[in-house]
C-alpha cells in the first residue's frame, strides 16, 4: 500500500498515474466474523464489548464491476451502526449479506464469512469500472453510504424507496473503516477542500440523515422560525441538526446530558438548552410505565425557553426512552420525524396526543444523492462544519467504538486508515483560516 499511499502524500499525482498504480494483493480492514456472531449471546447490550468482536484482518481486493470504484480510504469515522455490528444487534448483519448475495453473481462478492464494516470515507479513488465516466482515477473524495440498485420503478422518485436500496458497511460489504473500500460510483461526492482528510471522512452518514430528516421535503421540511427539538444537541447526529436548525433561521432547544455537551451548543450559536442530568428528567417510572408528569414537565421547560411556544418539530433518534415525550412535546400539528432509536426500537406514546393533535410521525432514513450532495455541497461551502472530537488509529477501533457505544465521545469519532497522522489532506488554506474556529469546535472537551 506504501506506493498508493506515496501517491496520494505527493498532491500532484497525475491521474494517469494512479490509474497505473500496481495494487497490491490484500489490504487492512476492520472486520466481524461470521463464527463469531453468537459471542455475546445472554449477554446485556450495554455490556457488549466491540473490542471483542471488531478486528483488524488482511482482506483479499473485491473485484470491480460496472458503476463502481476504489477507493484508497485516507480516514473513516465510527457511526452507531458500527457499534449493532460488533455486538450483533438487533439483528446479525451477516443476514443482510446472505440476502444481498442472492440477487446476482455480481452481489454474491457481499456473502463472505468476514464483514468489512464502516459508512464513511474520505480518500482517493484508484480504479473505476465499466460505465463510470464521472470520476477519474486520483479524484479526492468522500462517500455517502446510500447503495441502491434502482432496478426498480420505486425507487426513481426517491432512491430511498427502492426495494433495493441498503446502507454501505452496514448492509453491504467492503465498507470505509479499511485502508480500501468498494462503493457504487454514485456514493462519491468532492471532498471539501478545507478539510483533512478525518475531518472530511466524519460528516458523511450523519450530516446526511440530519439534513433529510430536518430540512429536506422527505423529512421535516424545516422552515423559519420553527421551534426545533433536538436530542442529544451535541451528539454526531443531534450536531448537524442543531447547525441546520440554526443555518434555516429556527430555534433549536438543545437536549444534552451535560454541562460540556450544553457548551458546544452555545458555542454553536444555540441559546436553549436542557440539561437532562443537571434537571433529573426520567421520562419512565419502570421498565413498563412512563411517566406522564415528566412529559408534562417538559412541555413545561419548553415553553419557558420559547416564550410560552411548543415545537413545530421533534428531532428523534433516542427511541423508546424518549420517543413518547416527543409526541408529547411536538405542538399541535406538528411533526415528530424520526431515524434510529440508540434507546430501542420498540416506541410508546399516548396516541390521544397524536391523533387529537393532529401530529404527524414521520420515519426519515439516511438520504438519497441529491440530499447527501446538497449536505456535502453545505460542508465545502463552510455553512456547515465537522462535529469530530478525537481521532484513533485503525488499531484502535475497537476503542473507538466503544466510546461510541458508551456514550463517552462528543460529536464524532473518526479513524485513520492510510493516513499516517491527523492535519494531512488539506488543499484550501484560506478557507480553513476563516473556519477553523468551527471545525475545531468539538475537540478538546
Amino acid at each position: 500500500m506504501q506506493n498508493i499511499l506515496d501517491a496520494v502524500l505527493a498532491g500532484d499525482t497525475a491521474s494517469e498515474d494512479f490509474a497505473h498504480l500496481p495494487l497490491p494483493e490484500s489490504y487492512r480492514a476492520v472486520t466481524v466474523h461470521k463464527d463469531e456472531q453468537d459471542m455475546f449471546e445472554g449477554v446485556a447490550s450495554r455490556d457488549k464489548d466491540p473490542r471483542k468482536s471488531l478486528h483488524v484482518d488482511d482482506v483479499p481486493f473485491p473485484e470491480l464491476g460496472p458503476g463502481e470504484a476504489l477507493v484508497a480510504v485516507m480516514a473513516s469515522a465510527i457511526n452507531y451502526n458500527t457499534v449493532w455490528t460488533s455486538i450483533f444487534e438487533p439483528v446479525s448483519t451477516f443476514g443482510f449479506l446472505e440476502r444481498y448475495g442472492k440477487i446476482s453473481p455480481l452481489t454474491k462478492r457481499h456473502d463472505l464469512p468476514y464483514h468489512i464494516v464502516g459508512s464513511d470515507l474520505a480518500g482517493v479513488v484508484l480504479a473505476t469500472g465499466p460505465g463510470v465516466n464521472s470520476w477519474k482515477p486520483g479524484a479526492e473524495v468522500v462517500a455517502h453510504c446510500l447503495s441502491v440498485e434502482l432496478e426498480s420503478p420505486d425507487g426513481h422518485n426517491d432512491t430511498m424507496l427502492d426495494p433495493e436500496q441498503r446502507i454501505w458497511g452496514f448492509e453491504t460489504n467492503f465498507g470505509g473503516l479499511a485502508e480500501v473500500a468498494l462503493v457504487k460510483s454514485n456514493q462519491l461526492m468532492p471532498k471539501p477542500a478545507h478539510l483533512t482528510w478525518e475531518e472530511a471522512a466524519s460528516p458523511g452518514l450523519v450530516n446526511s440523515t440530519a439534513y433529510r430528516q430536518l430540512v429536506s421535503r422527505n423529512g421535516a421540511g424545516m422552515k423559519q422560525g420553527d421551534n426545533v427539538l433536538i436530542w442529544g444537541a451535541s451528539g454526531g447526529l443531534g450536531g448537524f441538526a442543531t447547525q441546520y436548525a440554526l443555518n434555516g433561521g429556527a430555534t433549536p432547544i438543545c437536549v444534552v446530558s451535560n454541562e460540556e455537551k450544553a457548551d458546544i451548543c452555545r458555542a454553536m450559536g444555540a441559546e436553549h438548552i436542557i440539561n437532562r442530568s443537571e434537571e433529573n428528567w426520567k421520562f419512565w417510572k419502570d421498565e413498563h410505565t412512563q411517566d406522564q408528569k415528566e412529559w408534562r414537565r417538559l412541555g413545561a421547560r419548553i415553553r419557558e425557553l420559547t416564550g410560552g411556544e411548543d415545537v413545530d418539530i421533534v428531532f428523534e433518534h433516542p427511541g423508546r426512552e424518549t420517543f413518547g415525550a416527543s409526541v408529547y412535546a411536538a405542538r399541535k400539528g406538528g411533526t415528530i420525524v424520526t431515524c434510529a432509536s440508540t434507546s430501542g426500537y420498540m416506541h410508546q406514546y399516548d396516541n390521544r396526543y397524536l391523533w387529537m393533535n393532529l401530529k404527524s410521525i414521520v420515519g426519515s432514513h439516511f438520504a438519497n444523492y441529491r440530499e447527501s450532495w446538497e449536505a456535502n455541497r453545505l460542508i465545502a461551502k463552510g455553512m456547515i462544519h465537522p462535529t469530530l472530537s478525537r481521532t484513533y488509529g485503525l488499531e484502535e477501533v475497537g476503542q473507538a467504538a466503544l466510546d461510541v457505544h458508551k456514550n463517552a465521545h462528543q460529536g464524532k469519532v473518526g479513524v485513520l486508515a492510510l493516513a499516517p497522522e491527523e492535519g494531512l489532506g488539506v488543499r484550501d488554506t484560506e478557507m480553513r483560516a476563516r473556519h477553523i474556529e468551527a471545525i475545531n469546535r468539538f475537540r478538546g472537551v
